[in-house]
């Protein structure tokens, strides 16, 4: 199997040769790691449950966290799963690149699709799981959406939305996402949107597809699924709680077949991410920074205004160019948004990852903005 170098090995690879002014600090822009402290309460309960690392976790995760993500669903989604309909897991990347090796195995030519620009980790599945790629394009002419119409989406057997989108930060309806849903019922194709990015928003909630499938009347999510993330929500990425959830006959197979990856989640990781799963309040304190790190790109940089996630998918010209120049005169690294797509897709963008603190990314994007303005 041959993978494609991660995007941020391809930075190391651009930036090797530069050595930027030492009278700037050191900024880096490029991954969406969360730069706040993990809440308190989240802490606390990992630490008084330390003394559990001495007991192996179940593979199927333990039922109050279980319970604790359902709660999540139907609070944030008005969503209720039984729970046969969802499955715990270590965090998402994990899921996303070993469900569609379970998913494929038996498909004699196996055809997986995804957006593109996208996550990396999609693209390493379809290596592994030996699967003809089909791209979901986005770009500036459509919106930033996936065409539904597509004629080689037909031959799908496993499509891959990211809705709140990483990079273009693009969202969509519930009536959209409804159209998915219809398509992968009337075509027999497994839909898995990549949703890890649905509590980092401004204004309207992002809609999930677990909410559209019900909408179309799919209310045993047949063929659909979803992943989700405590990562962004609670600026705790080291816990590695996640989920997948929807058709449970699917995850019915999904779950035995997990048993054998040894993915369990060690007991104090799921303590504590039950008590995080289970809080609303920490989550809209989170997410009222990201949107002031948002609207702080909106007025310094102009950019359009962004309504989920929280990056800027900035459109520079040469992408290449714009990094290495920045991180000379400047020492702020952004990541080229060619290292994210494949056929041109994200050529002339950067993804710059807004995850400081209000008062760090103000000074940081008056500094791009002096650095734009004297590059004209």
């Amino acid at each position: 199997m041959h993978f494609e170098p991660y995007p941020f090995e391809k930075l190391t690879e651009l930036l090797k040769d530069i050595t930027p002014k030492s009278d700037y600090p050191a900024v880096s822009l490029t991954i969406g790691e969360p730069q706040f402290e993990t809440p308190d309460f989240i802490q606390e309960v990992f630490k008084k449950n330390s003394a559990l690392l001495n007991k192996y976790p179940k593979s199927s995760g333990e039922a109050y966290v279980n319970d604790a993500q359902r709660n999540f669903v139907q609070k944030r989604f008005g969503v209720e799963l039984k729970p046969s309909e969802l499955l715990s897991t270590f965090g998402t990347r994990e899921v996303l690149f070993n469900f569609p090796q379970y998913l494929l195995h038996d498909k004699p030519n196996p055809v997986m699709a995804y957006t593109n620009p996208f996550y990396q980790i999609y693209e390493g599945a379809a290596i592994a799981s030996r699967a003809r790629t089909v791209h979901l394009n986005l770009t500036k002419e459509n919106a930033f959406k996936p065409d539904i119409n597509l004629p080689a989406l037909k031959e799908a057997d496993l499509i891959i939305l990211n809705f709140p989108n990483n990079p273009t930060t693009s969202v969509l309806s519930l009536e959209e996402l409804g159209e998915w849903v219809k398509f992968a019922l009337k075509y027999d194709i497994v839909l898995l949107n990549d949703e890890c990015y649905s509590e980092i928003y401004v204004g309207e909630k992002p809609p999930s597809l677990l909410e559209a499938s019900l909408h179309v009347g799919n209310e045993n999510f047949k063929n659909v699924l979803v992943i989700n993330s405590i990562s962004k929500r609670s600026s705790a990425p080291g816990l590695r709680s996640g989920f997948i959830a929807g058709d449970e006959k699917i995850l019915n197979g999904y779950m035995k077949y997990r048993t054998y990856v040894g993915a369990g989640i060690p007991l104090p990781l799921q303590q504590a991410s039950a008590v995080a799963w289970n809080d609303m309040e920490h989550v809209e304190l989170t997410r009222a920074q990201y949107a002031k790190n948002l609207r702080l790109a909106h007025e310094i940089l102009g950019v359009q205004e962004v309504n989920a996630t929280f990056y800027v998918w900035l459109e520079v010209g040469n992408d290449l160019e714009f990094t290495r120049n920045l991180y000379a005169r400047k020492n702020i690294k952004v990541l080229p948004g060619r290292f994210l797509g494949r056929a041109g897709m994200g050529d002339g963008y950067v993804r710059i990852a807004l995850v400081e603190n209000s008062v760090k990314t103000e000074a940081i994007l008056k500094e791009m903005r002096d650095f734009i303005s004297t590059s004209k």
